[in-house]
């Protein structure tokens, strides 16, 4: 498992005092770099072979200012030619979002997806934890 601790910025919050919610998936995809990292070890972006299709977050607890934010992130799911990557933010000891993205691996010479090389199926297995 991956962690990320966060400090929730100033202009994040909302009208109300809660951090905004289309702050959460940007988060969560910062939390994703050591995914990017295991396809991508110099981050040089032309050279990362995945895209995203899908993105889903679960508010399950209002979010505030002025606590760091613990980001868990892991695989939940490996398959042919994408894999789940799985998040949850924490604040306070309470878990106030989960998430998962869908992540495929791309071949941007053909414009479609391929299968997922075995060198990387072997890293994602290591952080693979199925709910």
């Amino acid at each position: 498992m991956f962690t990320l601790s966060i400090t929730p910025r100033f202009y994040e919050t909302d009208a109300f005092g809660h951090i905004n919610n289309t702050v959460i998936t940007g988060w969560f995809e910062t939390a994703r770099e050591p995914v990017f990292r295991l396809f991508n070890p110099s981050m040089q972006i032309k050279n990362l072979p995945l895209i995203l299709a899908r993105v889903e977050v679960d508010f399950v607890a209002q979010i505030y200012y002025g606590a760091d934010i613990q980001i868990k992130t892991w695989i939940e799911q490996i398959g042919n030619s994408s894999f789940i990557v799985a998040h949850e933010a924490w604040q306070n000891d309470h878990c106030v979002a989960r998430g998962k993205a869908v992540q495929v691996y791309f071949d941007f010479s053909t414009q479609k997806s391929s299968r997922i090389p075995d060198q990387f199926r072997d890293q994602l297995q290591q952080y693979l934890i199925s709910q």
